[in-house]
């Protein structure tokens, strides 16, 4: 889920619509993808293979709809790769500022550098690389608590900047609010959570996956949740919960560098845009080799070109991390060329990546109900349902009331991509 990378910037989003309320987002979030991924749990104690949802739900509503399933998953991650290397460009420009290597540095060679450097490690070992970036992660995470205790300890017992202090202000929504604007926030609260869902392709390399699969998803959500809420809440109060405060925390490039150079220095605020940096790598390898296992699985199966199921001697599905990896280079190119600011590269994909996514849990809830309905295990469908519920009104908010230019246009792509996906799941003879 790459948690370093998540509280690096996507505070910053619910912040501007929900203000004060931004840890709203992730409470709303985290109950949200709770409810979601029970269903994931299920069906990964049953299914195990590289194409995840694609074998989930096929398993469990057949064929064509585990295709559609995993078409969905498969639009999200052909792009989440750009925002992982979008995130890096971001820090690195946040980094190159910070230590005078430049005051206005292009954010395309940087993210050039990234988008290589993914596909180096994601071309290797799995085993590996996911290693190296977990250590390199929990130590980010690390970090990112010992500067939570600094700043609360400075707004408890002095030290903060004036008038900013702890309060109960960050779960109070301010007036005027409405429920759709805390549906659409949350998106980005989703957007945080997204990636224990990934689990689910290693279902054909991990040991025993019907018990880690389920296992691990459970550890992810559960460590997301607790950590996104605290995080963005002592976000929230170290740019202050007034409107000033608030301007501030949603101007911010890079929220918590900003807080550690008022709370602690500049040394500290580095350290941390380093960490996002190779946070944001682990997640663009997360991203890329979870797409090229999807392209794997379902080229396998003869649903796409075959030569897009070639592994390399390291066992990475190397002809799918090709296509993933050349599209996304694509895409930068594209938007670099246009001059486009790298957040709203960030911000326009990870829309439509998490739209696809929830689709995706939508279907994945409504093949886990059949699935425990078949079994007869009727005290555990409400939960499903109330995944459906959940991932619904999220979408159906991105759609009434209608968002701001371009994201408007956003449902509708999503929307084009799925029903490519029905085609070709109902054009196949057998």
């Amino acid at each position: 889920m790459a948690p370093t990378l998540a509280m690096s910037i996507t505070g910053v989003a619910a912040a501007a619509l929900l203000g004060r309320a931004a840890t709203l987002a992730y409470v709303v979030a985290g109950v949200g993808v709770a409810l979601v991924a029970y269903g994931f749990a299920r069906l990964s104690a049953e299914f195990a293979g590289a194409g995840s949802v694609y074998a989930f739900v096929g398993g469990a509503l057949g064929a064509r709809a585990g295709f559609v399933a995993g078409w969905a998953l498969l639009g999200t991650y052909l792009i989440f790769p750009v925002v992982s290397i979008a995130a890096i460009a971001i820090f690195a420009q946040a980094l190159f500022r910070s230590a005078g290597i430049a005051a206005h540095p292009a954010w395309l060679p940087p993210a050039l550098v990234g988008w290589a450097l993914v596909w180096l490690i994601a071309s290797r070992s799995i085993l590996t690389a996911a290693r190296t970036l977990l250590l390199f992660e929990v130590a980010s995470v690390a970090l990112i608590l010992v500067l939570m205790a600094i700043i609360v300890g400075k707004l408890a017992l002095g030290g903060a900047p004036e008038g900013r202090g702890l309060t109960g202000d960050v779960f109070d929504l301010p007036p005027g609010t409405s429920l759709s604007t805390l549906a659409l926030a949350s998106t980005f609260g989703f957007l945080s959570f997204a990636g224990f869902e990934s689990a689910g392709s290693l279902g054909e390399e991990s040991t025993d996956p019907k018990r880690m699969v389920p296992r691990s998803m459970a550890v992810a959500i559960g460590f997301g949740a607790v950590f996104y809420v605290l995080c963005v809440a002592v976000q929230t109060l170290g740019f202050g919960t007034d409107a000033a405060g608030v301007r501030a925390f949603v101007a911010s490039p890079a929220p918590l560098g900003e807080l550690a150079a008022t709370y602690v220095g500049s040394g500290m605020a580095d350290a941390l845009d380093l960490a996002a940096i190779i946070s944001a790598i682990g997640a663009g390898l997360g991203c890329a080799s979870v797409g090229a296992r999807m392209l794997y699985a379902l080229s396998r199966d003869r649903l796409l070109d075959e030569r897009l199921s070639g592994v390399s001697a390291t066992g990475a599905p190397a002809g799918g991390l090709a296509f993933v990896m050349v599209l996304d280079l694509v895409i930068l190119v594209i938007f670099g060329a246009a001059r486009a600011e790298p957040f709203d590269v960030f911000f326009y994909f990870a829309t439509i990546g998490t739209l696809s996514l929830l689709a995706m849990y939508v279907m994945t809830n409504a093949a886990a109900l059949r699935f425990l309905g078949a079994r007869g295990a009727r005290a555990e469908l409400l939960l499903p349902v109330a995944g459906i519920a959940v991932a619904g009104y999220v979408l159906y908010h991105h759609i009434w009331p209608v968002p701001a230019s371009p994201y408007d246009a956003f449902p509708y792509v999503v929307a084009g991509w799925l029903a490519v996906g029905v085609a070709v799941a109902f054009a196949r003879a057998r």
